[in-house]
């Protein structure tokens, strides 16, 4: 019998603190720099993100994401055999994030990782989560997207430290006889490194270089528009199914110009897109499945539709997975 996978459950976690465009257009000006709510909003679609607390990590945040999963799907830690993070802001150099929101959860003696592939982390991180389960490694895991990217942010350049924001995202992922995630397709490019990076890294105690996210916005926009499309396209191909067969699409939450210009390249209404970056931000690698747990938990997204989940970060990486709630 062909042994898949499927999400049995879903979960997010932001922390306390909302910002609105509002707040954060003080903030900047009390340093001098101007921006406006409507500025943001033409740009990103960006309203409100949230920030957390300095004594708040990845795994905190991730770990509550990750309980709220396992309830949803009826699981306790000991059912639990596999764990993989995707983040770009880890709790620590090492250990991973995973090993220390593996102890959080109170789960031990099965394998964990961290995967950093920016934005399209949990893409990626759903894809190895899939294989492994389909070769019979791992029977139940959970895949997390978790990020505090306000610690990255340079709060002097506006053009960047308006669009990101706090969260986590997680999925129960487990063993099924019947398919539930039907393709993936990965994908990057080290050539585009400089167009999104935080250039920096630790040294004899000391930071070398800049620690702070640098990004060429334009450069960024017109690369992310066609791999997506690309990717997509490429799943469906690899899956036999159409773009009239996606129920949901549910891109990384950048920017609501990248989003809807990749809806229109796939002939979807953007009744279709769903959109949750007005109130988030930009959480990077937690963006897929915080916002998956968003419209499933607000009844939008149902069980049986077919979901396109795709992304696009630092890298540069792409890639995307077709499934069946």
């Amino acid at each position: 019998m062909t042994r898949y996978s499927r999400i049995s459950g879903t979960g997010s976690c932001l922390p306390p603190r909302r910002v609105t465009n509002a707040e954060l257009v003080a903030e900047l000006a009390s340093r001098g720099i101007e921006s406006s709510d409507e500025w943001i909003v033409e740009r990103t679609g960006i309203r409100a993100r949230h920030f957390a607390s300095p004594e708040t990590g990845a795994s905190d945040l991730g770990a509550e994401a990750a309980r709220r999963a396992m309830q949803a799907a009826g699981v306790g830690p000991g059912d639990i055999d596999l764990i993989i993070v995707a983040t770009s802001t880890p709790d620590m150099v090492f250990p991973s994030t995973a090993a220390i929101l593996q102890h959080k959860l109170g789960i031990a003696g099965c394998p964990v990782f961290d995967v950093q592939a920016v934005c399209s982390g949990f893409v990626y991180a759903l894809t190895v989560a899939d294989s492994l389960i389909r070769t019979g490694t791992a029977s139940r895991a959970l895949v997390i997207g978790a990020e505090v990217f306000s610690r990255i942010l340079d709060f002097s350049d506006r053009t960047t430290c308006v669009l990101f924001g706090d969260g986590a995202g997680a999925v129960v992922l487990e063993a099924s006889d019947t398919p539930g995630i039907l393709a993936s397709d990965l994908h990057a490019d080290g050539k585009h490194v400089g167009i999104l990076c935080v250039p920096g890294t630790v040294s004899g105690g000391k930071v070398l270089g800049d620690p702070l996210l640098k990004m060429d916005g334009q450069a960024v926009f017109k690369l992310a528009v066609g791999v997506l499309e690309d990717a997509a396209r490429a799943t469906l191909a690899k899956s036999g199914l159409q773009d009239t067969d996606i129920d949901w699409l549910i891109p990384h939450q950048a920017n609501i110009r990248i989003m809807t210009s990749t809806a229109k390249k796939l002939k979807l209404p953007l009744s279709k897109l769903v959109v949750t970056v007005d109130q988030h931000g930009n959480t990077s690698a937690a963006s897929i499945p915080l916002a998956l747990d968003t419209v499933v938990r607000s009844g939008q997204v149902k069980k049986g539709d077919t979901l396109m989940l795709e992304g696009v970060g630092g890298g540069f990486t792409w890639g995307a997975v077709l499934l069946n709630l």
